[in-house]
């Protein structure tokens, strides 16, 4: 059971589970075509994405990343783990938002549909470290 909480209604599937696989990345660049980033023939990127695949959604300027495909190791099809069209998400994966944190969001994706202060309150997030998606300890100090 996840422990994403997700006051956005944003639609959300869970490909990635933990699974081992490659990711592709759909990017739109400087001279306005699309070009996919096949992180396969980087694996160093490719496990480090395993790891913590929020960090996808920081790694590029804002409005560059497009889409992220996801192929499971085993398997012969790709399927979409997140999916943009202008300010709207159309798609993400439940392992991108449980590590999402509120400065990356603020800083790449302000102006679309992840960003929103009734999330931040929602999961008691009080700085830009502090998850988007995932309730947040609060942490009590002693006076």
């Amino acid at each position: 059971m996840s422990n994403i909480i997700n006051t956005l209604n944003i639609p959300t599937v869970d490909y990635i589970k933990g699974n081992k696989g490659k990711f592709t990345l759909i990017l739109k660049v400087r001279a306005g075509y699309v070009a996919a980033d096949n992180l396969s023939t980087q694996p160093w990127r490719n496990e480090s994405y395993l790891k913590n695949p929020s960090n996808i959604l920081g790694e590029y300027k804002k409005g560059a990343l497009q889409t992220v495909m996801f192929q499971p190791e085993g398997s012969n099809h790709s399927f979409v783990v997140f999916a943009r069209v202008g300010k709207k998400i159309k798609v993400v994966d439940v392992a991108f938002l449980e590590s999402l944190k509120v400065g990356t969001v603020n800083s790449v994706w302000y102006g679309t549909e992840l960003y929103g202060q009734g999330q931040y309150e929602a999961v008691k997030a009080t700085s830009w470290d502090s998850f988007a998606f995932k309730m947040n300890e609060v942490v009590e100090e002693l006076v």
